[in-house]
């Protein structure tokens, strides 16, 4: 229950980023630590965007331009989204 309420209440924003060699990271930040089981967020992304990915300093990275399958996943779980 508690974790549904951190959910509505947070904004969660997702950007692209290009790394090197033009490679594209899709970052997922906002997330609040404390409430949320960031591992087990990250763990699903990955599964749904079907992508590598890692967990740190409190953001969400993955692998590819997953913007727009990022937004309507985290949506369905809850979220407030903003995109950049």
């Amino acid at each position: 229950m508690c974790e549904e309420i951190a959910r509505e209440q947070q904004t969660v924003r997702i950007s692209v980023d290009s790394r090197r060699y033009g490679k594209m990271v899709t970052i997922v930040d906002g997330i609040d630590e404390n409430d949320i089981d960031i591992a087990d967020l990250a763990k699903q992304l990955k599964n749904k965007c079907a992508a590598g990915g890692t967990y740190k300093d409190g953001r969400i990275e993955l692998q590819g331009d997953h913007k727009k399958r990022v937004k309507v996943v985290l949506e369905e779980m809850g979220f407030r989204t903003e995109v950049r």
